[in-house]
């Protein structure tokens, strides 16, 4: 007999998620994973092959590929072909979209709201503390 917690999951898994809430979930996935974030550092400086990635990351190249689809079907990466290579590029710009949109679909903040939130400072976070 299934226990209670994997009745929750599944009946979770089979409610009709909003495709907004769904789009969000699939960014902030791609972006968990720490390869994947050093793709994308390194994709900050400026385009790269899928040959210069793997030799950044220190994967194989099936398993770059791979996090490339991730993070290309999230929306962050961009890829065309030039001859036998694949040129990956950053799409700055979805970051920014997607904190907006993140902002307004969660209902946190307001939309005219600064975009910049300032880093916490090590007394701030002692205030926070006590």
């Amino acid at each position: 007999m299934p226990s209670p917690a994997h009745i929750r999951t599944t009946v979770a898994s089979i409610v009709d998620q909003p495709d907004d809430l769904r789009e969000l979930r699939n960014f902030h996935k791609a972006l968990a994973d720490v390869n994947r974030l050093r793709m994308v550092q390194r994709l900050a400086g400026g385009p790269a092959t899928v040959g210069e990635l793997i030799d950044f990351v220190g994967l194989s190249q099936p398993l770059v590929s791979w996090h490339i689809s991730r993070l290309k079907a999230a929306g962050v990466v961009e890829t065309r072909r030039s001859g036998r290579e694949v040129l990956c590029q950053l799409r700055t710009d979805v970051f920014g979209d997607i904190a907006r949109r993140e902002r307004r679909l969660l209902g946190v903040g307001s939309p005219g709201m600064d975009e910049t939130i300032p880093a916490p400072t090590p007394s701030s976070i002692r205030a926070e503390a006590h």
